[in-house]
């Protein structure tokens, strides 16, 4: 079978994709490794989103969340309702191991079978590849980098890395459920633009000492039960039960090479068409925040759902 369209990934703007692709008759799979917005389900149990329900709507179909500020159950919820509702076609536990170009069609094989498809759209995200930190003890058991729910680290001794919103929210929810915490931050304060209604609450918590913060500082080494660290004051050695590395992600930019796709070399941004998100290789799309490249901050799901509607545009016009 030839597919019109393969899209990889079924986060928030695979589910665009397909729901445009749907619409204009276009014959599509979607594949995603996982489940059902992947990415969305291993965010941390009790994350509220920074975006309002309004601004991750898709597919014309109103997120109705108890507050302005939908939670992962809700927006869990949301993405479910929107695939039955369209009874999109996506392909769960679907891993892409490559893809090869031969004349006019693209060749996706999986752990499961190979796909034939005329076009081909990339939106994988970003949040399946952690920033690792690169240090001796990093493959421990007790080194997270995602975080879940803070019931297990009641009453242990927890060493926090990063000063962003991720390490900001686990500090402060593990601290109210009992851990012992310290956060290490490389930079010389907190990220700026943490939550607002995050910042002050972290920031009062250092300043009585009721979390512990190291700043301009980074971890050397993990041990069983130790972390020793490097600061303006030499080094440290911290006890230690769990280290939680919210050090941020990144896309899968090995997979993006390996498909034919430039990388400019500063921020490892695909290299595409602004206006219609194809990339160097003519038939392939990148969208979502995978076109973020490193600056993961930049791109949201609020700025990004349009993609699926750009691309879609641009294919039907190279097929007629």
């Amino acid at each position: 079978m030839i597919w019109d369209l393969v899209i990889v990934g079924a986060g928030p703007t695979g589910i665009a994709c397909a729901i445009e692709a749907q619409k204009k008759g276009l014959n599509y799979i979607v594949l995603e490794k996982g489940v059902l917005v992947n990415s969305l389900y291993h965010f941390p149990s009790n994350m509220t989103f920074f975006s309002t329900s309004v601004n991750l709507e898709i597919g014309g179909i109103p997120f109705i969340s108890h507050t302005d500020k939908p939670t992962r159950k809700e927006s869990l919820e949301y993405y479910r309702r929107i695939v039955q509702t369209y009874n999109l076609n996506i392909q769960y536990s679907t891993e892409v191991l490559g893809v090869s170009k031969s004349s006019d069609h693209f060749y996706i094989s999986t752990n499961t079978i190979t796909y034939k498809s005329t076009y081909l759209i990339i939106a994988t995200g970003f949040y399946d590849n952690p920033r690792m930190l690169g240090v001796p003890g990093e493959e421990l058991e007790k080194v997270k980098h995602y975080f879940d729910d803070a019931h297990i680290y009641i009453g242990k001794k927890i060493v926090v890395v990063g000063g962003a919103n991720s390490a900001c929210d686990v500090a402060l929810e593990t601290w109210q459920k009992g851990a012992d915490v310290t956060m290490v931050v490389r930079n010389e304060r907190l990220y700026e633009k943490v939550k607002y209604w995050i910042l002050p609450n972290i920031k009062n918590r250092i300043e009585e000492g009721s979390i512990k913060a190291y700043f301009n500082t980074s971890i050397s080494l993990i041990k069983e039960d130790e972390v020793v660290i490097h600061s303006p004051e030499g080094e440290v050695v911290l006890e230690n039960d769990y280290v939680l590395a919210m050090t941020g992600y990144m896309p899968n930019f090995e997979f993006l090479k390996a498909v034919g796709i430039e990388l400019d070399s500063e921020d490892n941004i695909p290299v595409h068409n602004s206006e219609t998100l194809e990339s160097n290789v003519k038939g392939i799309y990148c969208a979502g925040v995978v076109l973020g490249g490193y600056l993961t901050s930049k791109l949201f799901i609020e700025n990004t759902r349009h993609h699926g509607s750009i691309i879609i545009q641009h294919i039907l016009e190279n097929k007629i």
